[in-house]
Parts: C-alpha cells; structure tokens; sequence
C-alpha cells in the first residue's frame, strides 16, 4: 500500500474544495447577511452598486457601510471573497450606449480599480441583461453590444489585471449563448461565468413549466445540461462555468387541473421565497407535492385554486450538485442569500452535495 504524503493530500483538498464555489448573490443589509451560514460560502456576491459619470460607486452610505461589514467578515472567514456586481434585471438601461465608447469603458475599469483597492473589494461581477438581445422590457440593445462586451471585459481586465475577479452573470438559455457572448475572446479573460439557468419560465410566460430545471427533455424547453453542454461544445473549461439555483419559486394562477398544471395555460402570479415555503404550500393550503423525474425538478399545484409552483428545494440541489460533480463544474451559485432558510436553508444543501 503506497502512503500519500499529507502536503499532497491537503493540496488535493483545497484544489477541490476550489473547484466547488458556493456563490450567493446577496442584496440588503449586513445584519440580514450575516445571519446566514457565511462559512459555507465561498463568495458573496452584493447586488448592485451603480454606475455615475462612468463611476463605480454605491447608491447610498447604507451600502458603503453594507460593504464595509462583508468585507470584515473575511477575517473569521478565510475561504470568503467579497465581490460586487453592477446591473441587473432591471438596472442596465444605460449599458448599451455606455459600453460603446472606449472611453466610458476605460473610465469604468479605472474607476472601478480605484474603488477595490479603498475597501478591500475582491471582484466585479458584471450583471448586463442582455447585450445585443432584448432583456428588461424598453431597455436599449443593439448588435454592436456583443463586441462592446467583450471590449468592456477587456478593459477590466487590464485594469485589474491578476489582484481581482472578474466574472459575469450569463444568461441560461440558447438565444444569450448564441447572439451576446464571444465566448472564445471572453471567457479567457474572466475568472468564471455564474450561468442563470434560472427564470427560464419567467414571469412573461403564459404556459407553465420548470422555471430552473436540470435537465429538459421537450422540443425547445432550456436546462441547465442543455446551457453546459452548449458551452463545453465551445471548449469553455469546465472549471469556470458556475450553474444557478432558485432560492424562490414562481408561481402562476388559472392553471387548469391537467398534468398537475405542468406545461397548461396561466399568469403568472407571484414569487415565493424558499424560507417561506413551509407556510406556503403544504396540506392546508391545498398544495400537492410533485417530482419530475426527467427534469429533475419539483412542483406544486393547488388543484381547489388552480395554482401551479416551479422551483428548487433539497431534492433538485442535490441533483444538482451531483450535474457539477460529474461534469467537473465550478461551483454552483443562486439568487439570493436573504430568500433562503437562515436554519436547514438550500446553502446547507449545497454545501453538503460539494463536500
């Protein structure tokens, strides 16, 4: 029997334990954060600053402070990072024409340099849905952003050269793959990719489904499989391709009593977050629990309201979890920390499937 020395045991634990990121994308105040399991993440990422005068900069002193707290957090948690991340759903209107002039992109990257180095940020995360495809209703988009993105990423990256992380948040499904990314020319340049295969049944749709998914199996139906192999096939590595999690449901009403209300007419309703999912759907309030076997995905549905849900919870992480394993992915991150359990959440989940 061959003894392994313990130096090449503990590299061979932390080369894995990099390997399976834990992203959380985080919005609110410190004290809300904190309450969290923080020592089961690897990197938090804070959602969103803005952009003035072609500035990286926060909305108010409550984020500043906000910042200021994460980045102490560090000090009990080694393996933390702190990044921040700029746009959003709703909160890129100005990327198409900002991110065409060379200059605003350089100014950005500067700026944005200048601000890591003040507090002791870790990294960008930029958020811009979606370059050269119609993202938030009336936002501007134009063919010419899939080129300007990857100026911008080039930008930064010179800017913040080897000290930072720069990564972006990408769509999950096949018009983003195809028509905003170069993704020979960008991928080299970031540190990772947090896939959104999430909302891939968004809020606009009037016919139901598994909104997150792992794995489809219906004519023009997205995953996350169909997102990774999509991007392997492009020779991205592996290692930098983060898959996303719901900490939320969706649910829609005026769904009729068939197949459980999968794949049947409706409007979308609202969103429930995870922590309250035990007061949501159980026996009282009329909801039956579903698996589906093929997507890997629970649901719910409320045949006396005709309510249909789509989420995940612990069944559909730890098949998740398994996906990364198996494909040797980055990590897994979600959208967000605040809507998870604070006890026994989906970040306990993960943390358990990637360990």
């Amino acid at each position: 029997m061959k003894i392994i020395p313990f130096y090449i045991l503990l590299l061979i634990s932390l080369s894995s334990t990099a390997q399976n990121k834990i992203i959380a994308y985080a919005t609110g105040p410190a004290e809300t954060i904190k309450q969290y399991p923080i020592e089961k993440l690897t990197h938090i990422i804070y959602s969103f600053l803005k952009i003035k005068n072609d500035t990286l900069t926060f909305h108010n002193l409550d984020q500043e402070n906000t910042v200021r707290q994460l980045i102490a957090l560090k000090a009990t948690n080694p393996q933390l990072k702190i990044m921040v991340s700029v746009g959003g759903w709703s909160g890129c209107s100005f990327c198409s024409d900002l991110f065409a002039n060379d200059k605003h992109r350089k100014n950005f990257a500067k700026s944005t340099v200048f601000l890591f180095k003040k507090y002791g940020i870790d990294g960008l995360d930029l958020d811009w849905e979606y370059p050269a495809i119609e993202g938030f209703p009336g936002h501007k988009y134009d063919a010419a952003d899939k080129n300007n993105f990857t100026e911008l990423i080039k930008a930064l990256r010179k800017e913040l050269g080897n000290d930072f992380l720069l990564t972006f948040a990408a769509g999950g499904f096949l018009k983003y793959l195809n028509e905003s990314v170069d993704w020979d020319a960008v991928m080299p340049l970031v540190d990772f990719v947090n896939l959104m295969t999430y909302d891939l049944v968004g809020g606009y749709a009037t016919v139901t489904g598994h909104h997150t998914l792992l794995q489809d199996y219906r004519p023009g139906q997205e995953s996350a499989t169909k997102c990774v192999n999509w991007l392997l096939n492009k020779k991205v590595a592996a290692g930098k391709l983060i898959i996303g999690a719901a900490m939320y449901a969706r649910v829609w009403e005026s769904v009729p009593d068939i197949n459980h209300g999968l794949y049947q007419p409706g409007k979308f309703k609202q969103g429930v977050a995870f922590a309250d999912f035990k007061n949501y759907f159980n026996d009282t309030t009329g909801y039956k629990y579903y698996w589906d076997k093929k997507a890997k995905a629970p649901y719910q549905y409320n045949a006396s309201k005709n309510l249909f849900a789509t989420f995940d919870d612990e069944r559909s992480i730890l098949e998740k979890t398994k996906f990364i394993h198996h494909k040797k992915l980055g990590g897994i991150m979600f959208w967000e920390l605040a809507q998870d359990a604070r006890t026994d959440g989906l970040v306990d989940v993960m943390y358990k499937g990637l360990r």
